[in-house]
Order: C-alpha cells, then sequence, then structure tokens
C-alpha cells in the first residue's frame, strides 16, 4: 500500500491544476472602464471651491503673538508672516517669523483641502520643539472661521496627544485671528495663544 502511494506522489505532482477560467472583457470595455474611473477621479484629485478658501491668505501680513492663558494675558509680541502658494491652488505654504516669551519663534506650516477626506489639513513645525504637529477640520457654515482640531505632546507635563483646536477668524480681506484652543482645560476659556494678522498695505 505504501508503495502505491509512493508512486502516485509524482503523477500528482505533474498533473495540471484545474481551475475555472473567466473571459477577458472586451478591449472596448476595458477601455470605457478606464475612462470611467479617470473621470471619477476628477472629484478627489483637481482643485475645486474649497481650494479657492486658500487664496485668503496670501500676501505679507504684520502679526501679533500673545498668550492669553492666565488672569493677566501677556504683551503682545511682534513678527511677520507670508503666505505664499507651495503647489498653484491646491497647498499653501505659511511662515512666521518672531517672539514668544521673549524667545525667537519661526513657525512653518503647510494647509490645503483634502477631496477625499472633505477636510482641512494643516502640519506645522517651528524652532521652538522638535515635534510635527497636524490638524484637521473645515469652515464654519457662514463662512467667517476655519476651524481645525489636532493632538500634540506636552513635554512640559508629559502629556500625550493632547487635543487642541486652531480657530482661523477671517476678520475682513486685511485682518485675521488664529486662535490656539487648550480642550483638556474644560468647555470654556480655553483659549492659550493668539496671533494676529495685519496684511501688509498694498499688498493684496
Amino acid at each position: 500500500m505504501m508503495k502505491a502511494l509512493l508512486l502516485a506522489v509524482p503523477a500528482l505532482a505533474a498533473a495540471p491544476l484545474l481551475t475555472p477560467s473567466s473571459p477577458s472583457p472586451p478591449a472596448a470595455a476595458q477601455e470605457m472602464d478606464i475612462a470611467a474611473m479617470m473621470e471619477k477621479a476628477k472629484k478627489y484629485t483637481q482643485p475645486g471651491e474649497h481650494h479657492e478658501v486658500l487664496a485668503k491668505f496670501i500676501g505679507d501680513w504684520e502679526t501679533t503673538c500673545q498668550i492669553t492663558m492666565g488672569p493677566e494675558p501677556a504683551k503682545p509680541e511682534s513678527g511677520t508672516s507670508r503666505f505664499e502658494w507651495k503647489v498653484k491652488g491646491r497647498w499653501i505654504e505659511g511662515t512666521f517669523t518672531g517672539s514668544m516669551m521673549g524667545m525667537p519663534l519661526t513657525t512653518h506650516s503647510w494647509l490645503g483641502y483634502d477631496n477625499l477626506k472633505q477636510s482641512y489639513v494643516d502640519t506645522r513645525i517651528s524652532n521652538a520643539d522638535t515635534a510635527m504637529n497636524s490638524a484637521e477640520g473645515d469652515m464654519t457654515p457662514d463662512g467667517k472661521s476655519l476651524i481645525l482640531y489636532g493632538t500634540l505632546d506636552e513635554y512640559l507635563t508629559g502629556e500625550h496627544d493632547k487635543m487642541v483646536k486652531y480657530a482661523w477668524r477671517f476678520v475682513s480681506d486685511d485682518e485675521m485671528v488664529l486662535e490656539v484652543h487648550d480642550l483638556p482645560i474644560g468647555e470654556v476659556n480655553t483659549k492659550v495663544l493668539e496671533f494676529r494678522y495685519r496684511r501688509v498695505k498694498g499688498d493684496k
């Protein structure tokens, strides 16, 4: 019996595998599928009305940075900012140069709209630490504010992934405000930092 099994193994190994075959679709059908996919992709890959909001930021700005936490807000500190297209119509890059608590501060940020996520996405770095922080959000229904939510690690307290809200307030074409809110504080009085932007005269 064992001898018969051993003799059967090579024969089984040499036998062709029987697999169900599925005929390929005609070439015309394949071309139609590709065309349909490409048309559908436009919804997710091409800039739209949400990207037009990014133009609000473009230009040079005089800024003030103010720590608002505590019983008495700190004295505002001056700086400058510039926003420009990183990828025309899709992504903007912002650079802030100034000071905070008397220490030099430089930040770099990238902001765009992700069609698939259906939200604005922001990433920023600075010379104040070694972290890269991200946030996502959307415009308010009245079109006057862009609200983003993200997390950061607080190295002074050891808190990880602390929830933060970034609120851009568009006061006018020549003035905007960025509020930073520390959400674990509670439901009220959460604003800890404020940047005010005034467009450099003649820069539109």
